[in-house]
């Protein structure tokens, strides 16, 4: 293109801003590239570490609360207690750490309904320790880690479904506590495959927001 300057004529390059607008492409496509590999990377350590059952002798056994119906224990749940009690009986530890509150409409908590199944099932009521206020796991953590520390536990086998491990075993380290997952073998929500998919998705978000932001993910349903 050309300029008329005065008495002169300069030539301007639009190659500039075909340069520019080149570069704000190739930008976009790796940052998007890098966020696809973010991705999948994370993925396959949900999936790794829901894998691996670390279950040993600790100083307690953890359980995270999931969904319950007016006392009743979810699918989901029951699974998860079922696994956890099935670890006690078999010595891994002395204390029964159950977790979980309510959410609107409910009458009664997830821990309470944990602390119920557990003493049916043949954990002595002395051995069960528990906190009935959270409504998301960072908040559960930070209340089982206060737990611990007051009776000078310091070792913990976590159970949750396996999507859940990766993020749940992260907080625990963050929170000061030796912790190994034993996720529950039989959850119905790992038999379903759309459900796993939508598990693991729950679980990029939530691992998203706890790296960038420290926080957790409110719920707005129960688990089923």
């Amino acid at each position: 293109m050309l300029v008329r300057v005065g008495a002169e004529v300069q030539e301007v390059s639009r190659s500039l801003t075909r340069s520019k607008r080149g570069d704000v492409v190739r930008l976009g496509i790796g940052a998007l590239a890098l966020l696809v590999l973010g991705v999948a990377a994370t993925t396959v350590r949900i999936w790794q570490q829901g894998a691996q059952d670390e279950q040993r002798h600790a100083d307690a056994i953890v359980v995270l609360g999931a969904a319950q119906y007016d006392g009743r224990p979810s699918p989901v749940f029951e699974a998860r207690l079922a696994h956890a009690v099935e670890l006690y009986h078999q010595g891994l530890a002395k204390t029964f750490v159950v977790t979980g509150g309510r959410i609107p409409g409910d009458i009664t908590t997830e821990g309470a309904v944990a602390r119920a199944y557990a003493i049916d099932h043949g954990v002595p009521a002395e051995a069960i320790i528990g906190e009935f206020e959270a409504r998301n796991t960072l908040t559960s953590m930070r209340s089982v880690a206060k737990l611990l520390r007051d009776r000078d536990l310091r070792t913990a086998v976590f159970v949750s479904d396996p999507t859940h491990m990766l993020r749940v075993l992260r907080m625990a380290h963050d929170l000061g506590i030796e912790g190994y997952g034993s996720p529950t073998p039989d959850s119905p929500a790992m038999a379903d495959p759309v459900a796993r998919l939508r598990a693991t998705v729950h679980e990029l978000g939530a691992l998203g927001v706890y790296f960038v932001t420290g926080g957790d993910l409110e719920p707005t349903s129960t688990e089923p």
